[in-house]
């Protein structure tokens, strides 16, 4: 069955720095009227997923406050505007978050992180022939490395200790092109 929803109005509930917050009237299939929430990320991002030279990753722990604990990613940001290539951004937080330096940079695969609420859009890259360096972090921010095994960090994905989506879908995807 295909349904077919119209948006009737958009209301603009909250304007932050990265995000703005809709509420959105929306028309169902069976002509009923009901409100649905939208979050705009006006951005976009980008992450990568840094590989050394023996196979092991790299990953930054780090808080997020939104799950009110420590999570492992693979460093990640937003674009600095609309207009900024997001293999750019990637290299930039590589940088900044891990102090790896790579001029070998790939395009893996885009992901949609929430598209239920939200239309954020990220791509994802694999950096390698990595060069060590020194973190250059926001002030806010405060992040440690972990080097992982790539079979270690899958099985970290399986046994539910990393959830983040951005992290789950480049590992999986990295491993799969890996076999291929």
């Amino acid at each position: 069955m295909v349904f077919h929803q119209k948006r009737l109005s958009r209301e603009l509930v909250y304007q932050g720095t990265i995000l703005d917050i809709y509420k959105d009237k929306m028309e169902l299939a069976n002509g009923n009227t009901e409100e649905w929430d939208f979050v705009s990320h006006r951005m976009g991002a980008a992450c990568v997923l840094p590989v050394l030279e023996d196979g092991r990753v790299i990953l930054v722990r780090q808080y997020r406050n939104a799950l009110e604990r420590e999570t492992l990613e693979i460093p990640a940001g937003c674009r600095d505007s609309v207009d900024e290539d997001t293999r750019l951004t990637a290299q930039r937080e590589l940088e900044e978050e891990t102090g790896y330096h790579s001029d070998d940079i790939s395009f893996l695969v885009s992901i949609n992180s929430a598209g239920a609420f939200c239309d954020e859009h990220i791509d994802i890259y694999v950096a390698k022939n990595l060069k060590a360096g020194e973190q250059h972090l926001d002030e806010a921010e405060s992040i440690d490395l972990e080097i992982l095994d790539l079979k270690q960090v899958q099985k970290m994905i399986f046994d539910g200790i990393i959830q983040d989506s951005k992290t789950v879908a480049a590992i999986m995807s990295y491993a799969c092109s890996a076999i291929s």
